[in-house]
Protein backbone atom coordinates (compact mmCIF):
# COMPACT_ATOMS: atom_id res chain seq x y z
CA UNK A 1 0.00 0.00 0.00
CA UNK A 2 3.01 2.43 1.00
CA UNK A 3 5.59 1.11 -2.33
CA UNK A 4 7.52 4.25 -3.27
CA UNK A 5 7.81 5.45 0.33
CA UNK A 6 11.21 4.17 0.78
CA UNK A 7 12.73 5.76 -2.78
CA UNK A 8 12.07 8.89 -1.02
CA UNK A 9 14.15 8.60 2.21
CA UNK A 10 10.05 7.97 3.95
CA UNK A 11 9.86 5.22 6.68
CA UNK A 12 6.89 3.03 5.86
CA UNK A 13 5.02 -0.17 7.79
CA UNK A 14 8.04 -2.47 6.74
CA UNK A 15 10.18 -0.08 8.81
CA UNK A 16 8.47 0.08 11.32
CA UNK A 17 7.82 -3.62 11.89
CA UNK A 18 12.02 -4.32 11.46
CA UNK A 19 12.07 -1.63 14.52
CA UNK A 20 9.65 -2.97 17.04
CA UNK A 21 10.92 -6.60 16.02
CA UNK A 22 14.93 -5.49 17.02
CA UNK A 23 13.89 -3.14 19.90
CA UNK A 24 14.25 -3.89 23.59
CA UNK A 25 11.60 -1.04 24.77
CA UNK A 26 8.61 -1.07 22.24
CA UNK A 27 6.99 2.07 23.87
CA UNK A 28 10.33 4.21 23.46
CA UNK A 29 10.70 2.76 19.55
CA UNK A 30 7.01 4.01 18.74
CA UNK A 31 7.57 7.07 20.20
CA UNK A 32 10.65 8.12 17.90
CA UNK A 33 9.38 6.82 15.07
CA UNK A 34 6.63 9.19 15.54
CA UNK A 35 8.91 12.26 16.31
CA UNK A 36 10.94 11.53 13.40
CA UNK A 37 7.76 10.79 10.51
CA UNK A 38 5.80 13.19 12.35
CA UNK A 39 4.78 16.80 10.78
CA UNK A 40 7.88 18.77 12.10
CA UNK A 41 6.61 21.49 13.35
CA UNK A 42 8.37 22.24 17.19
CA UNK A 43 4.61 23.41 18.65
CA UNK A 44 2.70 21.24 17.33
CA UNK A 45 4.00 18.59 19.77
CA UNK A 46 3.09 20.62 22.53
CA UNK A 47 -0.77 20.89 21.40
CA UNK A 48 -0.97 17.07 20.55
CA UNK A 49 -1.98 16.29 24.51
CA UNK A 50 -4.63 18.59 24.28
CA UNK A 51 -6.41 16.86 21.12
CA UNK A 52 -5.57 13.61 23.59
CA UNK A 53 -7.52 15.03 26.29
CA UNK A 54 -10.85 16.09 23.93
CA UNK A 55 -10.38 12.48 22.93
CA UNK A 56 -9.47 13.02 19.36
CA UNK A 57 -6.79 10.18 17.43
CA UNK A 58 -3.96 10.92 16.05
CA UNK A 59 -4.84 9.42 12.81
CA UNK A 60 -7.85 11.62 12.65
CA UNK A 61 -6.06 14.64 13.12
CA UNK A 62 -3.28 14.12 11.30
CA UNK A 63 -5.50 12.64 8.23
CA UNK A 64 -7.29 16.17 8.33
CA UNK A 65 -4.56 17.75 8.25
CA UNK A 66 -3.16 15.63 5.11
CA UNK A 67 -6.36 16.33 3.29
CA UNK A 68 -6.07 19.89 3.74
CA UNK A 69 -2.12 20.03 2.65
CA UNK A 70 -3.04 17.84 -0.52
CA UNK A 71 -6.02 20.05 -1.58
CA UNK A 72 -3.83 23.17 -1.12
CA UNK A 73 -1.27 21.67 -2.87
CA UNK A 74 -3.47 20.34 -5.93
CA UNK A 75 -4.58 23.90 -6.13
CA UNK A 76 -0.79 25.04 -6.35
CA UNK A 77 -0.38 22.73 -9.15
CA UNK A 78 -2.90 24.50 -11.29
CA UNK A 79 -1.92 28.19 -10.35
CA UNK A 80 1.30 27.44 -11.40
CA UNK A 81 -0.10 25.54 -14.69
CA UNK A 82 -2.33 28.72 -15.65
CA UNK A 83 0.84 30.82 -14.33
CA UNK A 84 3.07 33.11 -16.99
CA UNK A 85 6.17 32.10 -15.18
CA UNK A 86 8.33 30.64 -18.35
CA UNK A 87 9.74 27.85 -16.08
CA UNK A 88 6.11 26.99 -15.06
CA UNK A 89 6.55 23.80 -16.31
CA UNK A 90 10.04 23.25 -15.16
CA UNK A 91 8.77 23.22 -11.29
CA UNK A 92 5.73 20.71 -12.31
CA UNK A 93 8.29 18.32 -13.90
CA UNK A 94 10.44 18.54 -10.35
CA UNK A 95 7.24 17.68 -8.53
CA UNK A 96 6.35 14.90 -10.51
CA UNK A 97 10.14 13.26 -9.90
CA UNK A 98 9.32 13.60 -6.63
CA UNK A 99 5.66 12.41 -6.22
CA UNK A 100 5.70 9.52 -9.39
CA UNK A 101 6.72 7.12 -6.58
CA UNK A 102 3.67 7.62 -4.62
CA UNK A 103 1.67 7.23 -8.00
CA UNK A 104 -0.04 3.93 -6.42
CA UNK A 105 -0.72 5.30 -3.40
CA UNK A 106 -4.38 6.27 -3.10
CA UNK A 107 -4.26 9.35 -0.56
CA UNK A 108 -1.10 11.08 -3.23
CA UNK A 109 -2.05 9.87 -6.44
CA UNK A 110 -4.86 12.65 -7.75
CA UNK A 111 -1.97 14.68 -6.87
CA UNK A 112 0.03 12.85 -9.45
CA UNK A 113 -2.65 12.73 -11.75
CA UNK A 114 -3.28 16.88 -11.34
CA UNK A 115 0.59 17.32 -11.98
CA UNK A 116 0.83 14.70 -15.11
CA UNK A 117 -2.49 16.33 -15.99
CA UNK A 118 -1.24 19.99 -16.77
CA UNK A 119 2.26 18.93 -18.26
CA UNK A 120 2.13 19.65 -22.04
CA UNK A 121 4.22 17.52 -22.72
CA UNK A 122 4.72 14.23 -20.12
CA UNK A 123 8.45 12.74 -20.09
CA UNK A 124 7.96 9.66 -22.20
CA UNK A 125 8.85 6.92 -19.43
CA UNK A 126 6.09 8.29 -16.82
CA UNK A 127 3.37 8.15 -20.36
CA UNK A 128 4.76 4.44 -20.70
CA UNK A 129 4.57 3.49 -16.99
CA UNK A 130 0.97 4.74 -16.79
CA UNK A 131 -0.22 3.03 -20.60
CA UNK A 132 1.46 -0.38 -19.47
CA UNK A 133 -0.71 -0.15 -15.95
CA UNK A 134 -4.42 -0.68 -16.46
CA UNK A 135 -5.26 1.31 -13.28
CA UNK A 136 -3.26 4.34 -13.45
CA UNK A 137 -4.40 4.42 -17.62
CA UNK A 138 -8.30 4.35 -16.44
CA UNK A 139 -7.93 7.49 -13.89
CA UNK A 140 -5.61 9.45 -15.47
CA UNK A 141 -7.11 12.59 -17.42
CA UNK A 142 -8.12 13.17 -20.62
CA UNK A 143 -5.35 15.11 -21.59
CA UNK A 144 -2.76 12.82 -20.58
CA UNK A 145 -4.64 9.45 -22.87
CA UNK A 146 -4.12 12.51 -25.73
CA UNK A 147 -0.55 12.27 -25.36
CA UNK A 148 -0.73 8.38 -25.42
CA UNK A 149 -3.17 8.22 -28.15
CA UNK A 150 -1.34 9.90 -30.60
CA UNK A 151 1.33 7.72 -30.92
CA UNK A 152 -0.41 4.61 -30.36
CA UNK A 153 -3.28 4.72 -33.07
CA UNK A 154 -4.20 0.92 -32.27
CA UNK A 155 -5.13 1.90 -28.44
CA UNK A 156 -6.84 5.21 -29.78
CA UNK A 157 -8.62 3.07 -32.04
CA UNK A 158 -9.76 0.77 -29.18
CA UNK A 159 -11.26 3.72 -27.02
CA UNK A 160 -13.19 4.97 -29.82
CA UNK A 161 -14.82 1.84 -31.92
CA UNK A 162 -16.98 1.31 -28.51
CA UNK A 163 -18.34 5.02 -29.16
CA UNK A 164 -18.49 4.68 -33.03
CA UNK A 165 -20.44 1.75 -32.86
CA UNK A 166 -23.14 3.33 -30.40
CA UNK A 167 -23.23 5.92 -32.67
CA UNK A 168 -24.59 3.81 -35.43
CA UNK A 169 -26.93 1.84 -33.02
CA UNK A 170 -28.51 5.20 -32.06
CA UNK A 171 -29.10 6.43 -35.96
CA UNK A 172 -30.39 2.72 -36.65
CA UNK A 173 -32.61 2.98 -33.86
CA UNK A 174 -34.12 6.71 -34.64
CA UNK A 175 -35.11 5.20 -38.36
CA UNK A 176 -37.00 2.43 -36.86
CA UNK A 177 -38.48 4.46 -34.30
CA UNK A 178 -41.89 3.88 -33.31
CA UNK A 179 -42.82 7.69 -33.74
CA UNK A 180 -44.28 7.77 -37.11
CA UNK A 181 -44.91 11.25 -38.16
CA UNK A 182 -44.10 13.88 -40.90
CA UNK A 183 -43.14 17.00 -38.53
CA UNK A 184 -40.98 14.77 -36.11
CA UNK A 185 -38.65 12.51 -38.52
CA UNK A 186 -35.28 11.64 -38.76
CA UNK A 187 -34.20 14.81 -40.45
CA UNK A 188 -36.28 17.24 -37.42
CA UNK A 189 -33.49 17.45 -35.26
CA UNK A 190 -31.58 20.97 -35.87
CA UNK A 191 -27.18 20.35 -36.61
CA UNK A 192 -26.34 22.36 -33.55
CA UNK A 193 -28.92 19.66 -31.48
CA UNK A 194 -27.44 16.87 -32.78
CA UNK A 195 -23.78 17.73 -32.20
CA UNK A 196 -24.88 17.94 -28.34
CA UNK A 197 -24.99 13.80 -28.72
CA UNK A 198 -23.33 11.80 -26.14
CA UNK A 199 -20.70 10.46 -29.15
CA UNK A 200 -20.14 13.63 -30.47
CA UNK A 201 -19.30 15.52 -27.44
CA UNK A 202 -17.16 12.38 -26.17
CA UNK A 203 -14.92 12.18 -29.43
CA UNK A 204 -14.27 15.84 -29.14
CA UNK A 205 -13.40 15.87 -25.62
CA UNK A 206 -11.10 12.81 -26.70
CA UNK A 207 -9.67 14.74 -29.75
CA UNK A 208 -8.91 18.15 -27.40
CA UNK A 209 -7.07 20.59 -29.85
CA UNK A 210 -4.79 17.09 -31.01
CA UNK A 211 -4.70 17.51 -34.63
CA UNK A 212 -2.93 14.21 -34.94
CA UNK A 213 -5.66 12.74 -32.85
CA UNK A 214 -8.43 14.08 -34.92
CA UNK A 215 -6.66 12.55 -38.47
CA UNK A 216 -6.88 9.77 -36.85
CA UNK A 217 -10.96 9.66 -35.88
CA UNK A 218 -11.19 10.62 -39.58
CA UNK A 219 -9.27 8.01 -41.44
CA UNK A 220 -11.46 5.47 -38.87
CA UNK A 221 -14.38 6.94 -40.37
CA UNK A 222 -13.31 6.44 -43.95
CA UNK A 223 -11.67 2.98 -43.62
CA UNK A 224 -15.60 2.15 -41.60
CA UNK A 225 -17.22 3.88 -44.78
CA UNK A 226 -15.42 1.87 -47.44
CA UNK A 227 -15.77 -1.40 -45.29
CA UNK A 228 -20.20 -0.68 -44.55
CA UNK A 229 -21.18 1.37 -47.08
CA UNK A 230 -22.87 3.37 -43.87
CA UNK A 231 -23.74 6.74 -44.94
CA UNK A 232 -24.03 7.54 -40.84
CA UNK A 233 -20.32 7.64 -40.93
CA UNK A 234 -20.22 10.46 -43.13
CA UNK A 235 -22.87 12.15 -40.85
CA UNK A 236 -20.39 11.72 -37.93
CA UNK A 237 -17.24 13.30 -39.63
CA UNK A 238 -19.48 16.78 -40.56
CA UNK A 239 -20.92 16.69 -36.81
CA UNK A 240 -17.44 15.82 -35.46
CA UNK A 241 -15.74 19.00 -37.38
CA UNK A 242 -18.64 21.21 -36.20
CA UNK A 243 -18.49 20.51 -33.08
CA UNK A 244 -14.97 21.76 -33.00
CA UNK A 245 -15.96 24.76 -34.75
CA UNK A 246 -18.59 25.40 -32.34
CA UNK A 247 -15.84 25.15 -29.58
CA UNK A 248 -14.01 27.58 -31.44
CA UNK A 249 -10.59 24.86 -31.78
CA UNK A 250 -9.10 27.17 -34.01
CA UNK A 251 -6.10 24.82 -33.81
CA UNK A 252 -7.93 21.85 -35.65
CA UNK A 253 -10.33 24.28 -37.93
CA UNK A 254 -7.62 25.77 -39.67
CA UNK A 255 -6.04 22.97 -40.96
CA UNK A 256 -9.02 20.76 -41.96
CA UNK A 257 -9.53 21.99 -45.92
CA UNK A 258 -13.48 21.18 -45.26
CA UNK A 259 -13.97 23.73 -42.62
CA UNK A 260 -15.45 26.42 -44.45
CA UNK A 261 -17.80 24.00 -47.01
CA UNK A 262 -18.73 22.64 -44.33
CA UNK A 263 -19.67 25.44 -42.00
CA UNK A 264 -21.31 26.89 -45.46
CA UNK A 265 -23.25 23.61 -45.81
CA UNK A 266 -24.78 23.21 -42.25
CA UNK A 267 -26.35 26.84 -42.32
CA UNK A 268 -28.05 25.41 -45.36
CA UNK A 269 -28.76 22.05 -43.21
CA UNK A 270 -30.25 24.18 -40.41
CA UNK A 271 -32.50 26.25 -42.98
CA UNK A 272 -33.23 22.98 -45.31
CA UNK A 273 -32.59 24.91 -48.36
CA UNK A 274 -29.94 26.10 -50.86
CA UNK A 275 -30.18 30.01 -51.04
CA UNK A 276 -28.28 31.30 -54.10
CA UNK A 277 -25.97 33.49 -52.18
CA UNK A 278 -24.90 30.37 -49.80
CA UNK A 279 -25.16 28.10 -53.33
CA UNK A 280 -22.21 30.71 -54.84
CA UNK A 281 -20.57 30.16 -51.57
CA UNK A 282 -20.01 26.71 -52.18
CA UNK A 283 -19.30 27.01 -55.75
CA UNK A 284 -16.40 28.91 -54.33
CA UNK A 285 -14.98 26.24 -52.27
CA UNK A 286 -15.85 23.38 -55.05
CA UNK A 287 -14.07 25.85 -57.97
CA UNK A 288 -11.35 26.11 -55.61
CA UNK A 289 -9.82 22.98 -55.37
CA UNK A 290 -6.11 23.55 -56.41
CA UNK A 291 -4.68 21.76 -59.01
CA UNK A 292 -2.21 19.12 -56.85
CA UNK A 293 -5.10 18.61 -53.81
CA UNK A 294 -7.70 17.03 -55.17
CA UNK A 295 -7.12 14.32 -52.44
CA UNK A 296 -9.56 16.90 -50.52
CA UNK A 297 -12.85 16.12 -53.02
CA UNK A 298 -12.56 12.78 -51.17
CA UNK A 299 -13.69 14.29 -47.76
CA UNK A 300 -15.92 17.01 -49.32
CA UNK A 301 -17.52 14.13 -50.72
CA UNK A 302 -18.24 12.11 -47.24
CA UNK A 303 -19.88 16.08 -45.93
CA UNK A 304 -22.15 15.74 -49.25
CA UNK A 305 -23.06 12.32 -48.63
CA UNK A 306 -24.01 13.09 -45.21
CA UNK A 307 -27.87 12.26 -45.32
CA UNK A 308 -28.61 15.69 -43.86
CA UNK A 309 -27.16 17.56 -46.84
CA UNK A 310 -28.74 14.94 -49.28
CA UNK A 311 -31.85 15.74 -48.05
CA UNK A 312 -31.14 19.63 -47.71
CA UNK A 313 -29.81 19.30 -51.66
CA UNK A 314 -33.25 17.30 -52.97
CA UNK A 315 -35.67 19.71 -51.39
CA UNK A 316 -33.57 22.16 -52.48
CA UNK A 317 -33.60 20.73 -56.12
CA UNK A 318 -37.22 20.31 -55.94
CA UNK A 319 -38.50 23.48 -55.05
CA UNK A 320 -35.87 24.80 -57.66
CA UNK A 321 -38.02 22.86 -59.82
CA UNK A 322 -40.87 24.27 -58.82
CA UNK A 323 -39.78 27.43 -59.50
CA UNK A 324 -38.68 27.03 -62.94
CA UNK A 325 -41.82 25.13 -63.72
CA UNK A 326 -43.97 28.49 -62.91
CA UNK A 327 -41.36 30.47 -64.83
CA UNK A 328 -41.28 28.41 -67.69
CA UNK A 329 -37.69 27.59 -67.84
CA UNK A 330 -35.70 24.98 -69.01
CA UNK A 331 -33.95 23.05 -66.05
CA UNK A 332 -30.60 23.23 -68.08
CA UNK A 333 -31.20 27.01 -68.02
CA UNK A 334 -30.58 27.59 -63.95
CA UNK A 335 -27.28 28.12 -62.93
CA UNK A 336 -28.28 26.99 -59.16
CA UNK A 337 -30.18 24.04 -60.16
CA UNK A 338 -27.16 22.63 -61.96
CA UNK A 339 -25.14 23.09 -58.71
CA UNK A 340 -27.12 21.52 -56.36
CA UNK A 341 -27.00 18.76 -58.82
CA UNK A 342 -23.00 19.06 -59.13
CA UNK A 343 -22.84 18.20 -55.48
CA UNK A 344 -25.71 15.56 -55.07
CA UNK A 345 -23.49 13.96 -57.89
CA UNK A 346 -20.38 14.31 -55.88
CA UNK A 347 -22.08 13.27 -52.50
CA UNK A 348 -23.57 10.28 -54.05
CA UNK A 349 -20.08 9.47 -55.74
CA UNK A 350 -18.46 9.66 -52.64
CA UNK A 351 -18.04 5.71 -51.90
CA UNK A 352 -16.79 5.19 -55.71
CA UNK A 353 -13.89 8.17 -55.16
CA UNK A 354 -12.97 6.81 -51.54
CA UNK A 355 -12.20 3.20 -52.69
CA UNK A 356 -10.71 3.61 -56.13
CA UNK A 357 -8.79 6.34 -54.93
CA UNK A 358 -9.38 8.80 -58.02
CA UNK A 359 -9.69 11.91 -56.47
CA UNK A 360 -11.92 13.31 -59.36
CA UNK A 361 -15.67 14.96 -59.95
CA UNK A 362 -18.04 12.86 -60.86
CA UNK A 363 -19.43 14.00 -64.10
CA UNK A 364 -23.24 13.89 -63.93
CA UNK A 365 -24.85 12.55 -67.03
CA UNK A 366 -26.45 15.31 -69.32
CA UNK A 367 -29.45 13.25 -69.90
CA UNK A 368 -30.56 13.66 -66.17
CA UNK A 369 -31.21 16.81 -67.10
CA UNK A 370 -32.20 16.79 -70.78
CA UNK A 371 -34.30 13.65 -70.34
CA UNK A 372 -34.94 12.81 -66.60
CA UNK A 373 -36.20 16.10 -65.31
CA UNK A 374 -38.03 16.86 -68.43
CA UNK A 375 -40.36 13.37 -67.94
CA UNK A 376 -40.25 14.22 -64.24
CA UNK A 377 -41.94 17.14 -65.09
CA UNK A 378 -44.14 15.94 -67.38
CA UNK A 379 -45.62 13.59 -64.56
CA UNK A 380 -46.24 17.09 -62.68
CA UNK A 381 -48.13 18.56 -65.74
CA UNK A 382 -50.10 15.41 -66.01
CA UNK A 383 -51.35 15.57 -62.51
CA UNK A 384 -51.91 19.26 -62.53
CA UNK A 385 -53.78 19.06 -65.89
CA UNK A 386 -56.80 16.21 -64.66
CA UNK A 387 -57.01 18.08 -61.37
CA UNK A 388 -57.78 21.36 -63.21
CA UNK A 389 -60.37 19.07 -65.33
CA UNK A 390 -62.12 18.13 -61.91
CA UNK A 391 -62.48 21.69 -61.21
CA UNK A 392 -64.21 22.45 -64.29
CA UNK A 393 -68.58 22.36 -64.65
CA UNK A 394 -69.78 18.82 -65.72
CA UNK A 395 -70.61 20.60 -69.60
CA UNK A 396 -67.19 21.25 -69.56
CA UNK A 397 -65.43 17.94 -68.61
CA UNK A 398 -63.70 16.20 -70.92
CA UNK A 399 -63.28 12.13 -70.57
CA UNK A 400 -59.88 12.49 -69.53
CA UNK A 401 -58.88 9.60 -67.35
CA UNK A 402 -56.33 9.93 -64.77
CA UNK A 403 -52.71 8.17 -66.51
CA UNK A 404 -51.37 4.88 -64.95
CA UNK A 405 -48.60 4.42 -67.02
CA UNK A 406 -45.12 6.67 -66.28
CA UNK A 407 -42.93 8.06 -69.29
CA UNK A 408 -40.22 5.39 -70.04
CA UNK A 409 -37.41 7.98 -69.62
CA UNK A 410 -38.55 8.34 -65.89
CA UNK A 411 -38.48 4.84 -65.10
CA UNK A 412 -35.51 3.66 -66.92
CA UNK A 413 -33.34 6.82 -65.06
CA UNK A 414 -35.00 5.32 -61.54
CA UNK A 415 -33.19 2.16 -62.37
CA UNK A 416 -29.82 3.38 -63.99
CA UNK A 417 -29.42 6.68 -62.18
CA UNK A 418 -28.32 7.72 -58.53
CA UNK A 419 -28.86 11.24 -58.86
CA UNK A 420 -32.32 10.84 -60.98
CA UNK A 421 -33.03 7.73 -58.55
CA UNK A 422 -32.46 10.19 -55.40
CA UNK A 423 -34.81 12.71 -56.93
CA UNK A 424 -37.71 10.46 -58.00
CA UNK A 425 -37.95 9.42 -54.24
CA UNK A 426 -37.62 12.97 -52.81
CA UNK A 427 -40.66 13.43 -55.99
CA UNK A 428 -42.43 10.62 -54.38
CA UNK A 429 -42.43 12.13 -50.98
CA UNK A 430 -43.50 15.53 -52.21
CA UNK A 431 -46.66 13.49 -53.59
CA UNK A 432 -47.52 12.11 -50.46
CA UNK A 433 -46.89 15.58 -48.48
CA UNK A 434 -50.14 16.69 -51.12
CA UNK A 435 -51.99 13.76 -49.99
CA UNK A 436 -51.89 13.27 -53.77
CA UNK A 437 -53.69 9.61 -53.54
CA UNK A 438 -54.06 9.26 -57.83
CA UNK A 439 -50.29 10.30 -58.23
CA UNK A 440 -48.83 8.06 -55.24
CA UNK A 441 -51.04 5.27 -57.08
CA UNK A 442 -49.42 5.50 -60.02
CA UNK A 443 -46.05 6.04 -58.61
CA UNK A 444 -44.78 3.56 -56.21
CA UNK A 445 -45.25 0.57 -58.36
CA UNK A 446 -42.22 1.87 -60.21
CA UNK A 447 -40.13 2.27 -57.04
CA UNK A 448 -39.92 -1.54 -56.91
CA UNK A 449 -36.76 -1.61 -59.69
CA UNK A 450 -34.82 1.25 -58.68
CA UNK A 451 -30.69 2.29 -58.68
CA UNK A 452 -29.29 -0.34 -56.12
CA UNK A 453 -32.73 -1.16 -54.46
CA UNK A 454 -32.25 2.93 -52.85
CA UNK A 455 -36.30 2.77 -52.58
CA UNK A 456 -35.89 -0.08 -50.40
CA UNK A 457 -33.32 1.63 -48.14
CA UNK A 458 -34.07 2.96 -44.55
CA UNK A 459 -33.76 6.53 -44.19
CA UNK A 460 -36.30 6.52 -47.78
CA UNK A 461 -38.65 4.06 -45.60
CA UNK A 462 -38.74 6.05 -42.53
CA UNK A 463 -39.91 9.00 -44.50
CA UNK A 464 -42.14 7.51 -46.45
CA UNK A 465 -43.88 5.65 -44.17
CA UNK A 466 -43.96 9.02 -41.86
CA UNK A 467 -45.69 10.67 -44.92
CA UNK A 468 -48.00 8.14 -45.42
CA UNK A 469 -49.75 8.70 -42.12
CA UNK A 470 -51.40 11.59 -43.88
CA UNK A 471 -53.34 9.74 -45.90
CA UNK A 472 -54.32 7.35 -43.37
CA UNK A 473 -58.21 7.15 -44.49
CA UNK A 474 -57.32 6.33 -47.66
CA UNK A 475 -55.97 2.83 -46.01
CA UNK A 476 -60.09 1.93 -46.03
CA UNK A 477 -59.75 1.32 -49.60
CA UNK A 478 -58.74 -2.17 -50.63
CA UNK A 479 -57.27 -0.40 -53.94
CA UNK A 480 -54.78 1.65 -51.94
CA UNK A 481 -53.69 -0.93 -49.61
CA UNK A 482 -52.83 -3.10 -52.37
CA UNK A 483 -51.08 -0.52 -54.07
CA UNK A 484 -48.40 0.27 -51.03
CA UNK A 485 -48.13 -3.31 -49.80
CA UNK A 486 -48.92 -5.47 -52.61
CA UNK A 487 -47.72 -3.19 -55.25
CA UNK A 488 -44.85 -2.04 -53.31
CA UNK A 489 -43.81 -3.37 -49.43
CA UNK A 490 -44.76 -6.87 -49.95
CA UNK A 491 -42.32 -7.31 -53.65
CA UNK A 492 -39.06 -7.48 -51.00
CA UNK A 493 -40.04 -7.86 -47.74
CA UNK A 494 -39.02 -11.27 -47.59
CA UNK A 495 -35.58 -11.00 -48.45
CA UNK A 496 -35.04 -7.39 -47.00
CA UNK A 497 -35.35 -7.29 -43.34
CA UNK A 498 -36.01 -3.68 -43.14
CA UNK A 499 -38.83 -3.69 -45.46
CA UNK A 500 -40.46 -5.85 -43.22
CA UNK A 501 -39.89 -3.80 -40.07
CA UNK A 502 -41.01 -0.73 -41.64
CA UNK A 503 -44.01 -2.48 -42.97
CA UNK A 504 -44.65 -3.48 -39.51
CA UNK A 505 -44.14 0.14 -37.83
CA UNK A 506 -46.64 1.57 -40.09
CA UNK A 507 -49.16 -0.98 -39.71
CA UNK A 508 -48.88 -0.15 -35.85
CA UNK A 509 -50.26 3.11 -36.57
CA UNK A 510 -52.72 2.70 -39.27
CA UNK A 511 -53.62 -0.92 -38.58
CA UNK A 512 -57.73 0.61 -37.16
CA UNK A 513 -57.88 2.32 -40.68
CA UNK A 514 -57.41 -0.92 -43.08
CA UNK A 515 -60.20 -2.99 -43.71
CA UNK A 516 -60.47 -5.92 -41.01
CA UNK A 517 -60.64 -8.79 -44.10
CA UNK A 518 -57.45 -7.17 -46.10
CA UNK A 519 -55.69 -6.35 -42.61
CA UNK A 520 -55.62 -10.08 -41.44
CA UNK A 521 -54.61 -11.40 -44.66
CA UNK A 522 -51.66 -8.75 -44.21
CA UNK A 523 -50.92 -10.34 -41.05
CA UNK A 524 -50.61 -13.48 -42.19
CA UNK A 525 -48.38 -12.38 -44.79
CA UNK A 526 -46.06 -10.44 -42.46
CA UNK A 527 -46.20 -13.36 -40.03
CA UNK A 528 -42.05 -13.65 -39.41
CA UNK A 529 -40.39 -17.43 -39.61
CA UNK A 530 -39.76 -18.90 -36.82
CA UNK A 531 -36.16 -17.72 -36.47
CA UNK A 532 -36.65 -14.24 -36.44
CA UNK A 533 -35.57 -12.03 -33.46
CA UNK A 534 -38.21 -11.22 -30.70
CA UNK A 535 -38.69 -7.76 -32.51
CA UNK A 536 -40.77 -8.88 -35.41
CA UNK A 537 -43.07 -11.21 -32.93
CA UNK A 538 -43.69 -9.19 -30.39
CA UNK A 539 -44.26 -6.49 -33.03
CA UNK A 540 -47.15 -8.59 -34.88
CA UNK A 541 -48.87 -10.17 -31.44
CA UNK A 542 -48.95 -6.30 -30.54
CA UNK A 543 -50.26 -5.49 -33.96
CA UNK A 544 -52.87 -8.59 -34.03
CA UNK A 545 -54.01 -8.24 -30.62
CA UNK A 546 -55.43 -4.30 -31.10
CA UNK A 547 -56.78 -5.24 -34.67
CA UNK A 548 -58.46 -7.53 -32.87
CA UNK A 549 -59.63 -5.72 -29.69
CA UNK A 550 -63.20 -3.64 -30.88
CA UNK A 551 -62.29 -1.20 -28.12
CA UNK A 552 -58.62 -0.78 -29.62
CA UNK A 553 -60.24 1.10 -32.79
CA UNK A 554 -60.23 4.10 -31.20
CA UNK A 555 -57.17 4.47 -29.27
CA UNK A 556 -54.05 6.01 -29.69
CA UNK A 557 -51.05 2.97 -30.44
CA UNK A 558 -48.17 3.41 -28.84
Amino acid sequence: MFSGLPELGISNGEDLKETLTNCTEPLKAIDQFQMENGILLPTLQSALPFLDLHGTPRLEFHQSVFDELREKLMERVATIAEGKDEDRYGKLEELLEKSFPLVKMPSIQPVVMRVLKHLPKVPEKKLKMVMADKELYKVCAVEVKRQIWQDNQALFGDEVSPLLKQYIVEKEAALFSSDLSILHNFFSLSPKARRQGEVVLKLTQMIGKNVKLYDMVLQFLRTLFLRTRNVHYCTLRAELLMSLHDLDISEICSVDPCHKFTWCLDACIREKFVDGKRARELQGFLDGVKKGQEQVLGDLSMILCDPFACNTLVLSIMRNLQELLSQDTLPRESPDLMLLLRMLSLGQGAWDMIDSQVFKEPRLDSEVVTRFLPAMMSVVVDDHTFNVEQKLPSEEKSSLSYPSSLPEAFSRFLQDNRVACEMGLYYVLHIAKLRNKNALQRLLPALVDTYNDMAFGDIFLHLLTGHLTLLSDEFGSEDFCSVVFDGFLLTSFSSKENVHRHALRMMLHLHHKVLPSYMETLMKTLEPPKQVGFIFTFSLCRIRKIALDPLSQCQKVW
